[in-house]
């Protein structure tokens, strides 16, 4: 099955709620891209717009010094003012002088101006002058004059002119607007290149993975709408995969709980007319128990007891099927008569013993209905095991002990039976899966693991094997409130 097979074009009613462009991974991923590129661009602007000064000024200072020396060799009084105005123009200077020997000589000079603003030795600028020079420039020049010198040859002499920033103020303008538009172009193309990479990297399988979960969410039931991931190593890959595996035991386990949802529905029929029925059975096996029939004297136990397994069964499916337990009404209890009115289960038959270990001072805090539930699911259980073997010589016994450790009490209930099958540890506290017997349903434990939950405790198989099935009950007590705290600690003291 192909991917577009598996995953039809959706409609705009199936395809889900959708993020707005403006607002959409790629926008952001493209403007993001722009303002990086732009900023790291800035590093270069600055460095690039101080070169193009300088170079400008020792292009100016170059043109000077060759204009120097050939007024050094001829004579520069010979030049008539038209002359030295036209030389001065095409430099951009008012005044170009040369020093040779310590001794310095002014070639030419046009309007002297009153005062020189800025000094630049072009012999010592680094990267630090160079930049902030330029935005000394770019920032209040324009009408200031420079006074630049420097070497421009090897041959010692030291030439220098003064001039107006005017001109380089608007040549630097020009060539930072033509940087600022290149940067531009460079970051908007840079963008779009990751942007198209990101786009299809990145973007489109989120979108993907963003449509599978919502048609998922639609029809969780439906095979078709689990994604089909692609063969990548990456991390969109592995998220594929890990998303297909999780739709495929969500829908698993939906249709498992659809299952039991329906299950429990024709249970709790079904279990509302047998106990009907269960009741009636119970009435005619009553008055079968007065009878004086030796054969029927003989059979009535066993019908009576088959009666009460299937009414127990009965309201244990029904139980499990309630909604939610009542919270529990803790008190304190005296757990010793409460694990003697379990020797009518424990000890229905005679051949198997009862021990009631407890301490008869013994006390513990919970409820008492909800806790003689639970420990009538695990004696019920013990006792099926037993009474499953058919060996008649081995020892079945059924013990009830009980400690406290601080405010924490342990209740531990053991039996001498076969032990849980592999299946049923498994699946322990499992409704209608841990079934430790052919037939059985695994309510009891689901339904007594609930009550000692809803107490704050827990319960836990300590052993299971051939001989011994320990299971341990720990219910800790209510912390008591820091008024009657304080009141115990005042009459103690």
């Amino acid at each position: 099955m192909t991917e577009k097979e598996q995953h039809p074009p959706e409609t705009p009613e199936s395809a889900g709620p959708t993020v707005a462009l403006a607002r959409g991974l790629s926008t952001k991923l493209l403007l993001l891209t722009v303002i990086f590129v732009l900023l790291a661009e800035t590093f270069i602007f600055l460095p690039s717009v101080a070169s193009y000064r300088i170079s400008w000024l020792r292009d100016r200072l170059a043109t000077a010094a060759a204009v120097s020396i050939v007024l050094v060799q001829g004579d520069p009084g010979a030049l008539s003012r038209e002359a030295q105005d036209e030389v001065l123009m095409a430099i951009g200077a008012k005044a170009i002088a040369v020093t040779d020997g310590g001794v310095s000589r002014l070639l030419v000079v046009a309007d002297m101006p009153p005062q020189v603003d800025k000094h630049i030795d072009m012999a010592n600028v680094g990267m630090f002058g160079e930049i902030t020079g330029a935005l000394d420039t770019l920032l209040y020049g324009g009408g200031r004059m420079l006074r630049v010198y420097g070497p421009a040859g090897e041959d010692g002499r030291e030439f220098e002119l003064i001039m107006s920033d005017k001109g380089l103020r608007a040549a630097m303008l020009t060539y930072a607007r033509n940087v600022a538009f290149l940067s531009l172009l460079i970051s908007v193309f840079a963008a779009m290149l990751v942007y198209a990479a990101m786009d299809r990297v990145m973007v489109r399988p989120m979108r993907r993975l963003t449509r599978s979960m919502l048609a998922f969410s639609q029809a969780p039931e439906d095979p078709t709408r689990i994604i089909s991931p692609i063969e990548r190593a990456d991390e969109i890959g592995f998220a594929e995969r890990e998303l297909s595996r999780m739709q495929e035991r969500l829908q698993k386990m939906l249709a498992e709980r659809r299952h039991l949802a329906d299950l429990g529905l024709a249970v709790s029929k079904i279990n509302h007319d047998m106990r009907n029925m269960l009741a009636s059975a119970q009435l005619i096996s009553d008055r079968l128990a007065m009878s004086k029939d030796p054969t029927v004297q003989s059979f009535a136990p066993r019908l009576l007891r088959a009666l009460d397994r299937a009414v127990s069964y009965s309201e244990g499916v029904l139980a499990y099927g309630r909604t939610q337990e009542a919270p529990p009404a803790r008190r304190l209890v005296r757990l010793n008569p409460l694990v003697e009115d379990l020797r009518d289960i424990a000890g229905a038959d005679s051949t198997i013993d009862f021990v009631n270990a407890v301490p008869p001072e013994f006390e513990i805090d919970a409820d008492p209905d909800q806790l003689f539930r639970v420990l009538t699911n695990l004696t019920r259980n013990a006792v099926q095991a037993m009474l499953a073997e058919p060996d008649k010589v081995t020892v079945r016994r059924f013990t009830v002990s009980a400690e406290r450790q601080g405010s924490v009490c342990r209740i531990v209930v053991s039996d001498t039976g076969p032990g849980l099958p592999a299946r049923a540890r498994e699946n322990l506290f499992s409704a209608f899966r841990g079934a430790a017997r052919q037939g059985g349903t695994g309510l009891g434990l689901a339904i007594a693991q609930e009550l000692v939950r809803a107490h704050g405790g827990t319960l836990e198989l300590v052993a299971s094997d051939s001989g011994n099935t320990t299971f341990a009950v720990t219910i800790a007590d209510r912390p008591l409130p820091f008024g009657r705290a304080s009141d115990g600690l005042r009459q103690h003291g």
